[in-house]
């Protein structure tokens, strides 16, 4: 018998009840796939341990860092990621080996009573570490306090329950897969909020020679990879690279994949992509919003056609603000 066929698969993952959540899922379909076990190897980033606010530290790839490590030096198989952390520069001994079927990837608004977004009072605390969010919201209602806040979700939800906050905004997928969606009071659709590339997506790492030296392990990660999902994020990865912005940048893209027949399962011959994508001022005083439609085999060029037209409307001023 291979050695192969019974040995561990091991999933690297961060400690959070959401990334061990998510990386366990993956275990789970990696193991059904392979036949064999898997088990999570479970580290701390650098973005888990800093306290300040993720632009205040750089933010692109501080959640990632640690999970590559423990692929890169052996410890584990691969790495599971929220996609939209992950740097869109290519890394040199790593690949996204898989990408699942995608959650919903829209912004959940969780307000205090049941509160919507229009139901808040002027001058209502919203709270929020991600730029994007801060400017998109703050383009819809000016007149609301958009807090900087740090933390795991119940953390953040906490500051509702004890009245510092009038609402929180989360990404839904996150809530959907610890089974907290109950707290939602809005789902803020694209037309409102437009996600952060790849919001929603899971991303399966794993370095070359590992797919190399496992044959089971790389023909699994390849049945695992969803085709609609795979080419939604490249385009919307393919724009934010393009801009040359990063995972904090004020920037919000979303990509639907749609077969030409209904009946059909997505392919890149008979697809179609629609991008849409949102650039801000940091105080959402100003907005950008384009979108483009092409064929599904041309993911990452439609996301660097659409992020030339971006630009050349101005977009590069605005993410100079928040730099």
């Amino acid at each position: 018998m291979d050695a192969l066929t019974s040995t561990p698969i091991r999933v690297a993952t961060r400690r959070s009840q959401l990334a061990t959540t998510q990386a366990q899922t993956v275990a789970d379909a990696l193991s059904s796939l392979t036949g064999r076990p898997a088990e999570l190897v479970l580290v701390t980033t650098e973005g888990d341990q800093a306290t300040g606010s993720l632009v205040s530290f750089g933010g692109v790839g501080v959640f990632v860092g640690a999970v590559r490590e423990a692929i890169l030096d052996g410890r584990a198989d691969v790495g599971v990621h929220s996609l939209k952390d992950v740097p869109t520069e290519p890394h040199a001994d790593l690949v996204i080996a898989a990408t699942p079927i995608r959650e919903d990837p829209s912004d959940a608004f969780c307000g205090i009573d049941g509160a919507t977004l229009d139901d808040l009072q002027i001058a209502a605390t919203v709270g929020t570490g991600s730029p994007r969010r801060a400017s998109q919201i703050r383009a819809m209602r000016p007149d609301l306090n958009v807090v900087d806040i740090r933390g795991n979700i119940d953390t953040r939800l906490a500051r509702i329950e004890s009245g510092d906050l009038d609402a929180v905004i989360l990404a839904t997928a996150g809530l959907v897969r610890i089974g907290r969606d109950s707290v939602i009071t809005q789902r803020l659709n694209p037309q409102q909020m437009l996600p952060a590339p790849g919001q929603g997506a899971l991303a399966v790492e794993a370095s070359t020679a590992v797919l190399e030296r496992d044959a089971d392990l790389h023909k699994a990660l390849l049945r695992l990879d969803d085709f609609s999902t795979h080419a939604a994020v490249s385009a919307e990865r393919s724009l934010l690279n393009a801009l040359e912005a990063g995972c904090t940048a004020p920037v919000g893209a979303l990509a639907t994949v749609t077969p030409d027949d209904t009946n059909l399962d997505a392919t890149p011959e008979n697809s179609t992509i629609h991008l849409q994508a949102v650039a801000a001022s940091v105080d959402g005083s100003k907005v950008i919003r384009m979108s483009i439609t092409g064929a599904a085999g041309n993911a990452e060029g439609l996301g660097r056609e659409l992020a030339a037209e971006l630009l050349a409307a101005g977009a590069a001023d605005l993410l100079g603000e928040s730099a």
